[in-house]
């Protein structure tokens, strides 16, 4: 791989587009987002309660949550693929309809195989709603795409820390059934994407801007390309199997090594959760600022000193420690996805999914190979070992340079 190629700020893939952004959409796509990522989260709040009901052993809890990443992280190319070609500006809320069907199954799951059919629905609602609501929020950029991306990305991260607060509020107290009263915030969440798909719609008339962006050429060679694309994979595997360990065992790891109850441990999780969110908001804008590059390799190699602390923490410095964790890894992800669209130009869809949908897929693959280690050792062992997982963030020093972004 080429690593000192640099290119021109004027170079139309890495180019800003000077129009103003669609503040709105943004804030539409995000709320979205945040409905999207709360409900799946509760499922990850809710594993010690499943395994009380059903006796689940932790490799039957990484299973659950292999199936829901598994099933998005298969489709999400797929579909990003597919309306690269044939735009579906409705399709956003047959997505989170999905979603909310397998809410509403798994409040009723009477046995392990229904919690898991809840678990696909639910991943799959995410396939269709993650590389369509990324292609929203580029088109929606103002040619801050970094911004954009950021906005959008916020929105998920803070689902996914107030899930397990609301789980300890309602879920904990109440029983499995009382899952069922998150169908509201899903069905305002299908009422913002149709007002969304409408503005998409419109978008589709501005063919000239349509038919540039297809036809748009990548900087870099071909090689070069392909061997950046495997680099931010391989930094994708190493945050997202790292964030499996985190988010799924967090609260047996607090319970078991501290004697926390469950709602305190899932206050924890919320705490570890809500840093990652406002993590999210720096990565994209400062890459729109300094470039991708910087961004990406602090935020992942940064992290490792802080990973290899952890399992040695008393539980002041546990929180400390997950929340400094939560803030720096968690800019990475909006800069890795503009750096591959930008890599990539045309191909917003497939780029997206590939990346959301590769993400996924090792968060879940990380879920059931760490159950099945947890069950065979110990959770503080799989915590000493994933420590190590944030020191390949050494390989973003193969990534290709680009000069910083035109301000």
């Amino acid at each position: 791989m080429t690593a000192g190629v640099t290119t021109s700020p004027a170079t139309p893939a890495f180019a800003i587009e000077h129009r103003p952004a669609a503040l709105r959409v943004l804030g539409a796509v995000s709320a979205s987002h945040l409905i999207n990522d709360m409900m799946q989260s509760l499922i990850l709040a809710i594993y010690p309660i499943l395994q009380g009901r059903f006796s689940l052993s932790f490799a039957q809890i990484g299973a659950i949550t292999l199936t829901y990443q598994l099933t998005a992280s298969l489709f999400q190319p797929v579909i990003g693929t597919f309306t690269d070609r044939k735009p579906r500006p409705y399709l956003l809320p047959v997505g989170m309809t999905s979603t909310l069907c397998g809410l509403l199954l798994l409040a009723v799951a009477p046995s392990y195989a229904a919690v898991l059919l809840a678990a696909a629905l639910v991943g799959l609602g995410s396939a269709v709603f993650h590389p369509e609501s990324s292609r929203v929020a580029r088109l929606a950029s103002g040619g801050r795409h970094g911004l954009a991306q950021s906005i959008f990305q916020v929105g998920g991260n803070t689902g996914s820390s107030i899930g397990p607060l609301l789980a300890a509020a309602v879920i904990v107290p109440y029983g499995q059934r009382s899952v069922a009263w998150f169908a509201l915030p899903a069905l305002l969440g299908i009422v913002l994407l149709l007002q969304v798909g409408r503005w998409h719609a419109r978008q589709q008339h501005g063919t000239a801007v349509r038919r540039a962006a297809a036809t748009a050429a990548s900087p870099f060679p071909k090689r070069v390309v392909v061997g950046a694309i495997a680099v931010l994979l391989t930094l994708i595997f190493s945050k997202y199997f790292y964030v499996a360990g985190i988010s799924t065992f967090y609260t047996f790891f607090l319970i078991e090594k501290f004697g926390l109850s469950v709602g305190s441990a899932q206050v924890h999780l919320f705490v570890f959760l809500f840093a990652s969110a406002l993590g999210t908001l720096v990565g994209g804008p400062l890459g729109d600022r300094i470039g991708r590059k910087p961004v990406i390799w602090v935020s992942i190699l940064g992290v490792a000193p802080f990973a290899l602390l952890l399992p040695h923490a008393n539980l002041f410095w546990t929180t400390v420690l997950t929340v400094v964790i939560g803030l720096v890894l968690s800019s990475a992800f909006s800069a890795i996805v503009v750096y591959a669209q930008e890599l990539i130009p045309g191909k917003v869809g497939m780029v997206s999914g590939l990346f959301f949908g590769f993400a996924f897929g090792m968060g879940g693959l990380g879920a059931a190979v760490l159950g099945v280690l947890a069950d065979h050792t110990s959770i503080d062992f799989v915590y000493r070992t994933i420590a190590w997982l944030p020191l390949l963030g050494i390989v973003a020093a193969l990534l290709p340079r680009t000069a910083p972004p035109a301000r």
